[in-house]
């Protein structure tokens, strides 16, 4: 059995959200590079359905962070959404998405006050539209993965 493409969720309600899009084709030119062929196509699903969902996304880097590693690793497309961690939201990305600039997107990340009741619902479900808009794409056909 072949894997067609690996989708990554995780955190994606973060309290000081980012919208957040791996960078399958390396357009950023940062960090690790581009993810296999067909995460480009990936990337693209995942930021049109954040615009679908009233969100223009920004790129963040396979960094190796999540779990996704090991589908890269072997060749398989891969592409994610993620709304922050540890790091600072920027000044511009709380003008862009809200929020308070230079505070962490998660102060709560691998913290006991890393609860249900601490998710930006608002990111949750922005998120989830697109994720589900992309799975549904791919459902029906990865022939677009091939075209890059």
């Amino acid at each position: 059995m072949r894997i067609a493409l690996y989708l990554n969720l995780d955190m994606v309600g973060s309290p000081n959200a980012g919208y957040l899009v791996y960078d399958g084709d390396d357009s950023d030119q940062v960090g690790a590079g581009p993810g296999p062929a067909g995460s480009a196509a990936i990337e693209r699903a995942l930021v049109e359905g954040l615009a679908a969902a009233g969100v223009q996304a920004a790129g963040t880097d396979f960094s190796g962070r999540s779990d996704y590693g090991p589908f890269i690793e072997h060749g398989i497309p891969a592409g994610g959404l993620f709304t922050g961690a540890e790091e600072p939201k920027s000044a511009e990305e709380a003008q862009r998405w809200g929020g308070t600039a230079g505070e962490a997107y998660d102060r709560c990340y691998h913290q006991s006050c890393d609860r249900l009741d601490t998710l930006d619902r608002t990111a949750l479900d922005r998120n989830t539209d697109a994720f589900a808009a992309t799975l549904a794409r791919f459902a029906l056909s990865t022939e677009e993965l091939a075209a890059g």
